[in-house]
């Protein structure tokens, strides 16, 4: 797969096997949507998705592996808006300000109850630069394991296909789209608390995301 010149031109930072990295997870993507999306669209997507992680990294090491997955979350999502995949699934977006806390562990319950039966995305209005430790310590005494997420950017895409949006404290800054189903839940922000204070805020969201798997049907 080519990658145009100016794309190559925003990974002249990274050293030569990241670049090569960007290189083969165009060509992941692009097999991958083959017939859905064409050249163009994904290797878009794949360097706006590598710009929006490497304006804030402070470690450059695993930003194609991060531009890849939100490169292929974003596609996945924009072929829903488009009609051009359907599988029946609801999806459920959870957005707090930094993705770091809150809507990582939201996601996580979801996840882990849900299955195969729906879809789920988190994001953030200013992302943070790694999941809460805490919040990850928390998730792991449930037998959920988020250490694998990362702080990502909500994006219009990831919105419009969504059919349920549950927000934590993002404020103004969450985005409103006409359509869509939205919850605002009121939760404690886990940043900058010990373990014996995230845990209420973890079962609080455990009890929330239940519920909310209850009015789906799932």
């Amino acid at each position: 797969m080519t990658v145009h010149p100016a794309q190559e031109r925003s990974w002249e930072c990274l050293h030569p096997d990241d670049r090569l990295a960007l290189k083969q997870a165009a060509a992941h993507l692009a097999q991958e949507f083959s017939g859905v999306y064409g050249t163009e669209t994904i290797e878009r997507f794949l360097d706006s998705s590598f710009d929006q992680f490497a304006c804030r990294a402070t470690v450059t090491k695993f930003l194609p592996l991060l531009a890849e997955r939100f490169a292929r979350q974003r596609l996945h999502a924009l072929a829903r808006v488009e009609g051009l995949h359907d599988d029946g699934k609801p999806v459920v977006l959870f957005l707090c300000t930094h993705n770091a806390g809150r809507s990582q562990m939201a996601l996580g319950f979801f996840q882990a109850l849900a299955g195969d039966n729906a879809v789920a995305w988190s994001g953030g209005s200013e992302p943070g630069l790694e999941v809460n430790p805490v919040a990850v310590q928390a998730m792991a005494e449930r037998g959920i394991d988020i250490a694998h997420e990362f702080p990502k950017p909500w994006t219009d895409e990831t919105v419009r296909a969504a059919d349920v949006v549950i927000t934590m404290g993002c404020g103004d800054a969450c985005p409103i789209f006409p359509g869509k189903r939205y919850e605002s839940w009121e939760l404690d922000d886990p940043h900058g608390q010990d373990l014996p204070a995230v845990r209420p805020i973890r079962d609080d969201v455990e009890r929330r995301v239940r519920s909310l798997l209850a009015s789906l049907n799932l």
